[in-house]
């Protein structure tokens, strides 16, 4: 079995959107999600994207959000 280090080596030879999926992955078995706020955030999410689609909301650019924390 690898250690810890070995796994993150080898991690860090993916690319960036296989280590999210494995950070995702291990976090959800880390947390255990709690189902009754995973459906909140799903409803809250489908109404923020039909608020866009309706024009109700206007999307930030990236590097404006990214901005505040530099």
């Amino acid at each position: 079995m690898a250690t810890p280090v070995e796994l993150v080596h080898e991690i860090e030879k993916l690319p960036p959107n296989e280590r999210v999926r494995i950070v995702d992955i291990v976090m959800r078995d880390v947390m255990h999600p709690n189902s009754e706020i995973e459906k909140v955030w799903a409803r809250e999410a489908s109404a923020r994207w039909d608020a866009y689609k309706r024009g109700e909301i206007k999307p930030v650019p990236y590097e404006e959000v990214m901005s505040k924390y530099k």
